[in-house]
């Protein structure tokens, strides 16, 4: 997903992820533009899942 999509739909995307993974928190969701890598580590340590797999499944939502 590009940076510009994602800034668009960050709000609803976020959402669905705490629902879909309860152990997230909004800190662990922050979205900073730049700041993109930092995310999906964030989203790597916390899912257990590859980088890979933390773009697909954003991009799925």
């Amino acid at each position: 997903m590009n940076t510009l999509k994602m800034r668009g739909t960050w709000n609803e995307v976020k959402g669905k992820l705490k629902q879909k993974y309860a152990a997230l928190t909004d800190d662990d969701l922050t979205y900073l533009v730049g700041k993109e890598e930092e995310l999906y580590g964030k989203l790597q340590q916390k899912l257990g899942k590859t980088k890979d797999e933390i773009k697909k499944l954003i991009a799925s939502i």
